[in-house]
């Protein structure tokens, strides 16, 4: 057996041009073109070019972006300051936080200051309490994106066993709860997991997201699971996920590559997060 490639640019290729599409519409029909607020801190190098992926992605689709950098030294009032201008902004219907942050900074208190209906990354605890009572109005993007490219694909998620290597409130956590919104049986693991490989040997669908680089190998997985590799690590030069693709593929049904996997469907669940908020404001 080999897998099937789940392949996530076209995926989220289909995705960005039906956002494209929408706002077109609600432009022609409301004058309202949905807009993208990202606030960076510092320079971090990854968190400057997810930003500027964000960036592009917004430019093709016809969205408003705007950009504000802060420097490393910001502190929490400049921070919130920025977002309490944005909460009132009009014009931009989105607002996220690049993380992470400085280590100075209280991620918790920055994104509580959020308002919850421009919170586009999911990630205030109005929008994860909606999530947990089943409303998945704004939700984080790289859960919604494996969901999202799962289900495009074809791939049933009632009844199925899920193993969720990860428990992060960005990825894990509210996965945990949408797979659960499906009908899906799940389990999650983490550092503290006793027998791991116990764990993942028994999932029909397996996500990763552990930030090791090809820690999952083929004998972690059961024969004919379909795997989903959130993880990104640079290896000698090259980027690589957590999976150890080239050994898995020969044993799962289906697995996502690394890269052009989960990655291209989180920056697309984003700009549909935007068109959601951005229709909201018109239906106040």
């Amino acid at each position: 057996m080999v897998a099937r490639i789940i392949d996530g640019r076209s995926v989220a290729a289909e995705v960005r041009k039906q956002a494209a599409e929408e706002a077109k519409l609600l432009w022609e029909e409301h004058g309202v073109r949905p807009g993208l607020a990202a606030i960076l801190v510092g320079n971090d190098p990854a968190s400057e070019v997810y930003v500027g992926l964000k960036q592009k992605a917004c430019e093709e689709a016809a969205f408003t972006f705007r950009r504000i950098t802060l420097p490393e030294e910001a502190s929490e009032e400049e921070v919130m300051e920025q977002i309490h201008k944005l909460n009132t902004d009009e014009h931009i219907h989105g607002v996220m936080v690049q993380l992470p942050l400085p280590p100075h900074l209280n991620e918790n208190k920055i994104i509580d200051t959020l308002s919850p209906e421009k919170d586009v990354d999911g990630l205030h605890p109005v929008n994860m309490g909606r999530l947990l009572l089943g409303d998945e109005g704004i939700t984080p993007c790289t859960p919604t994106g494996i969901i999202t490219l799962l289900e495009r694909e074809g791939v049933a998620l009632r009844g199925k066993h899920v193993v969720i290597v990860n428990r992060s409130k960005i990825v894990g956590r509210p996965l945990m709860v949408m797979m659960i919104n499906r009908d899906a049986t799940v389990t999650v693991c983490h550092s503290k997991t006793v027998n791991l490989a116990g764990h993942t040997r028994a999932a029909d669908i397996l996500v990763v997201a552990v930030g090791k680089p090809r820690f999952i190998t083929e004998d972690m997985v059961r024969e004919g699971a379909v795997v989903v590799d959130v993880g990104i690590n640079r290896v000698e030069g090259r980027i690589v996920g957590d999976v150890d693709f080239d050994m898995v593929k020969e044993k799962a049904a289906a697995i996502t590559p690394v890269p052009g996997g989960v990655g291209p469907m989180t920056v697309a669940m984003l700009l549909m997060n935007v068109l959601k908020a951005a229709k909201r404001s018109v239906e106040k």
